[in-house]
């Protein structure tokens, strides 16, 4: 993976690139922090989807949903 280092600053809470720099809309770019911080940020919350210890018992787990007729 190439990496090219630009340095920006935070406006109004946006990223502004210093310089004539104009990146292709829906560029992946990698944002690190500079100086010193005291940034308080929230807790990385990962939900995983459980999985099966013997994938075959999926079928154990089919669902079959009926809705119910609510027009009367």
């Amino acid at each position: 993976m190439k990496a090219t280092a630009y340095e920006g600053v935070v406006e109004n809470g946006c990223v502004r690139i210093m310089g004539d720099v104009l990146l292709p809309e829906n560029t992946k770019v990698r944002i690190v922090l500079s100086g010193n911080h005291d940034l308080e940020l929230p807790p990385i919350i990962r939900v995983r989807s459980p999985k099966l210890a013997h994938p075959e018992q999926a079928k154990e787990f089919f669902k079959l949903v009926v809705e119910e007729d609510t027009s009367e």
